[in-house]
């Protein structure tokens, strides 16, 4: 009997590149993330520092344009942890969307994969039953030449 061959193989080893390559892509954008949120801390940091420096200010009285310049401080970096929260929220939902598809392509191999197991589990049955009639056939030809020789 021949060996087995899965006709799907070609097929079954693209699905499994794809799978890989959408997981390697999924890891990146997941470094993304959590590089973005060290970036919303330090943000964040930045911003509790200003606040307080300009509360120490306030204590110790100061010019008005000390009060403005600490003002502006905050404002802006008020504005830059917007948007770091916001390239967050979007590497998130980016991370979310490749999930998605890994999961996906994961369902897809395990398709191929499931069939091959079962054309596999097929084919050495066959190979079994094979082999059992050629056992069958073995015995019975030589119980069949044993009687021949014995009347002879």
């Amino acid at each position: 009997m021949k060996q087995f061959r899965f006709g799907l193989d070609t097929v079954l080893d693209y699905k499994m590149q794809t799978l890989e390559h959408l997981r390697t892509e999924h890891a990146a954008i997941n470094r993304k993330v959590v590089r973005q949120e060290e970036e919303v801390i330090r943000a964040h940091s930045s911003l509790s520092g200003y606040e307080d420096a300009f509360d120490r200010t306030k204590g110790a009285g100061a010019l008005i344009e000390h009060y403005r310049l600490y003002d502006m401080c905050i404002e802006r970096m008020g504005k830059i942890l917007e948007e770091q929260e916001k390239r967050l929220e979007d590497l998130r939902e980016k991370e979310e969307c490749k999930k998605k598809e890994v999961v996906e392509a994961k369902i897809d191999t395990s398709k191929f994969e499931k069939l091959k197991d079962r054309r596999q589990t097929a084919y050495n049955k066959e190979l079994m039953r094979a082999e059992e009639r050629f056992s069958e056939e073995f015995v019975i030809r030589s119980a069949v030449l044993n009687r021949s020789q014995n009347r002879g």
